[in-house]
């Protein structure tokens, strides 16, 4: 009884905030193949919402066409109260330096040092910062996922672990009000996927980030998500709280909690 009551005390919190992102009947087709069929969803101001699916699901789909990575066939896809659909490339960029994103590799710049990584990301965003601000912030990004001592290291001398929060530090480092995370642990081991997902959650709770997670690591899922939605053909099939659909009595949603 407390437990319920716990959740629905969480639930009723989360939708008193406001709405940050919003899609409605989105809709996506590479020819013949119709990834997206009409997905409806929402992300309040400061939650962590985890999308589940098989593979062709359409979940990293769905989380490039809210930057514009890919351009949705039918829809709307409302970022702070805008519908990025109708914006042309320059008024999209404005809304785009608000949105950091986390690649499944980090997408690391191989040739550049940890430093330079993070400097050309922030000298791209915010161009007047004198050389002194940088230093500050990159500074602040690397002690933010514990590698300041890491500034002055190549990315092939990282582990996959590190050069995962490398990448984080590069998207924190531009202070994005959303964050959307492209499979963060994949390719971890159990430990290091645990980290990274308590780095998610201590992101979220020092930044107030709204943060959308595609995952498959269920225990990612499990400590990260205010609330999960399951893709399934192209649309949303089930939504709710980690306990509640590990309780499900569809099969195919109890399928990922096995």
């Amino acid at each position: 009884m407390i437990q319920t009551k716990l959740l629905n005390d969480k639930k009723k919190a989360i939708q008193s905030l406001e709405t940050i992102v919003e899609l409605k009947n989105l809709h996506k087709s590479f020819g013949d193949n119709k990834v997206l069929s009409g997905i409806n969803l929402i992300a309040k101001k400061g939650e962590n919402l985890v999308i589940l699916g098989r593979s062709g699901s359409g979940k990293s789909v769905t989380i490039k066409c809210m930057v514009g990575l890919v351009h949705a066939d039918e829809g709307e896809i409302n970022i702070f109260g805008e519908d990025i659909t109708k914006m042309d490339a320059a008024i999209l960029n404005e809304i785009r330096v608000r949105i950091g994103f986390l690649f499944q590799n980090g997408a690391l710049y191989d040739s550049m040092t940890v430093r330079q990584n993070l400097e050309f990301t922030l000298k791209h965003h915010s161009p007047y910062l004198s050389s002194t601000e940088i230093e500050e912030a990159i500074l602040e990004a690397l002690d933010n996922v514990g590698l300041k001592e890491a500034i002055d290291k190549m990315p092939s001398e990282l582990s996959g672990g590190m050069r995962k929060r490398i990448g984080l530090a590069r998207t924190l480092i531009i202070k994005p009000e959303i964050i959307l995370y492209d499979e963060p642990t994949s390719g971890l081991d159990s430990i290091t996927s645990r980290e990274i997902s308590e780095l998610i959650l201590y992101v979220q709770k020092k930044y107030k980030t709204t943060s959308i997670i595609i995952t498959h690591d269920m225990a990612c899922a499990k400590l990260t998500a205010n609330r999960i939605i399951i893709l399934k053909e192209g649309v949303i099939c089930s939504e709710g709280s980690y306990d509640e659909l590990e309780k499900s009595k569809d099969k195919s949603v109890r399928s990922f909690f096995i």
